[in-house]
């Protein structure tokens, strides 16, 4: 298996380890394979796919779609670093509003499975890092949803004093006051 699934905190939410294979020309790597994804309960099929790129200090999220347009997502970065982080929405869940965090980077080139029902979001630790995302849907505008990256409810600890937000993402609720509209959707 060219893959190592290591299992976080959070239930579903795997760190993935692809197998490098490095030579004098450079690098290679698979970066999915259906067959050893669904060895691992983890067979899905991506509908579009996603790539940002981001200067340092810049923070997206935390975003999510509501069902039935929840997206799972198989994120990773090329180039650059990420601190990435992802929230649990799912109600009933022992992890229930539990946050994971985790580097990502071009150099580690670890990937990390982002089940439906989570919010994430990241901040780009370097200029110029290009974030890339699978996701087992399409982007719905209707069922877009966002939770404010600095909610006191959920204390994540951002690794950077420098913070450069969309006008979009500024305006995000806090978890408060989505909860209602939350626990019909997740």
């Amino acid at each position: 298996m060219p893959f190592k699934f290591e299992k976080t905190t959070i239930d579903g939410l795997t760190l993935i380890k692809p197998q490098i294979f490095k030579d004098e020309r450079g690098y290679f790597l698979e970066t999915f394979k259906a067959s050893d994804f669904g060895a691992r309960a983890m067979a899905m099929i991506f509908k579009q796919d996603n790539h940002s790129m981001s200067d340092k200090g810049v923070l997206r999220g935390l975003h999510f779609q509501l069902p039935p347009f929840d997206q799972g997502k198989l994120v990773y970065v090329v180039s650059g670093r990420v601190w990435d982080v992802t929230v649990d929405l799912r109600r009933g869940s022992s992890s229930f509003l539990k946050w994971h965090g985790d580097e990502l980077s071009g150099e580690n080139m670890r990937m990390l499975y982002i089940p439906p029902g989570f919010a994430h979001g990241f901040i780009s630790l370097e200029d110029e890092t290009h974030f890339l995302y699978k996701c087992t849907d399409e982007y719905s505008p209707d069922a877009e949803r966002g939770i404010r990256y600095d909610d006191p409810r959920l204390g994540i600890s951002w690794p950077s004093e420098e913070i450069h937000i969309s006008e979009k993402d500024s305006q995000l609720p806090f978890y408060q006051d989505m909860e209602m509209e939350l626990q019909q959707g997740i």
